[in-house]
């Protein structure tokens, strides 16, 4: 991967695209030896890693998403550890705990911390709703500051790092919910929906048989953290950015931007919307795809495209919207046609 310098010449602004490409659609090829179909789900995990985000899947038990996340472990040259959420897990249990330790030869006494499984740079949160709220908010300062705190004492996380979160979106039975700080910590939620036929045909060969495929490493840290930072030297025109920040606001409900107006899908059923990490979610999502595009420049496509990635989990909506079975994916797509794309500017003529 090229390093992150200040484009000279289009010749190199084209280089480092095509280099950026090359790596995503071969991390896509490796993946898919493993994960048969699924193929927007891996994009987008693969779109939040090299955003510097966290994802959160959703899907009922068995379509691959703890899969998924293994398989993209081992096409990274990167430490992965597994966290199986469950009731009685306890913060110490994810982010560790100071011991007390003894040495030998002069048999004095002193804390030492043991790390817990969050010190790595592939996590897996493993039905993340199943733990106590308490368990939960272990998380938040490691995927916001990439950093752990014990005893007074911060710890800083390798980079890159990224965690992968899971949730059961029917069982209800023994969970909790994600409080709405942590949700607006993950950059994408992904929903993982059922496989078709000829993937589900795909699947029987390849795990009911005598060799079970696997993954070959495609990229280390060095790699990914020289891609990050060429991601966020990407264009983005005043005119896309301004776009970025009304559709935004246009999940506010009483707002200047609401959509639709008084009488809008926004005010009707919005109870609270998106945060500033929203719009750091869809610009940064747009740069990855303006670059897997061959693009150097962020264009309205590209943030429609992660719109409902990004906006779906922020959105907080009413008893009203229930009443009338409205989700969140409905009210984003919503969003999207009542939002203009001209600048603000341009549309009241000066």
């Amino acid at each position: 991967m090229p390093p992150n310098v200040d484009p000279q010449t289009p010749a190199e602004v084209r280089e480092k695209c095509e280099a950026f490409r090359a790596t995503f659609k071969s991390l896509l090829d490796e993946i898919g030896k493993v994960v048969v179909g699924h193929k927007h789900v891996v994009e987008g995990v693969l779109t939040c890693l090299f955003a510097g985000g966290n994802v959160l899947l959703e899907g009922v038990p068995g379509l691959g998403k703890t899969l998924l996340v293994r398989t993209l472990s081992h096409a990274l040259h990167l430490p992965f550890s597994r966290i199986q959420f469950t009731p009685d897990l306890m913060p110490a249990d994810v982010i560790g705990t100071n011991i007390v330790t003894e040495d030998a030869q002069t048999g004095r006494r002193a804390f030492q911390f043991q790390r817990g499984p969050i010190f790595a740079q592939v996590v897996l949160a493993d039905e993340i709703n199943r733990a106590t709220p308490k368990t939960q908010s272990a998380l938040l300062e490691a995927m916001q500051e990439h950093a752990v705190t014990s005893g007074g004492t911060t710890y800083k996380l390798a980079e890159p790092f990224i965690v992968l979160a899971t949730q059961n979106p029917i069982e209800q039975e023994g969970t909790y919910p994600l409080p709405e700080a942590q949700l607006d910590r993950f950059m994408f939620k992904i929903v993982v929906g059922y496989s078709q036929l000829d993937d589900l045909m795909t699947i029987l060969d390849r795990t009911t048989g005598q060799k079970t495929p696997d993954a070959s490493k495609v990229l280390d840290g060095p790699g990914i953290l020289a891609a990050q930072q060429l991601v966020r030297g990407v264009v983005v025109a005043p005119h896309v950015k301004e776009y970025v920040a009304r559709l935004v606001l246009a999940t506010h409900p009483e707002g200047q931007f609401a959509a639709g107006g008084p009488g809008g899908p926004t005010n009707k059923y919005v109870r609270c919307g998106a945060s500033p990490r929203a719009a750091q979610a869809l610009l940064l999502g747009g740069k990855v795809k303006a670059l897997t595009d061959g693009r150097y420049h962020v264009s309205y496509k590209d943030i429609k495209d992660v719109a409902l990635l990004a906006l779906r989990h922020r959105l907080i909506l009413n008893f009203e919207a229930e009443a009338d079975r409205i989700d969140p994916d409905g009210i984003v797509r919503q969003i999207l046609e009542l939002t203009p794309t001209e600048p603000v500017k341009e549309r009241v003529g000066g």
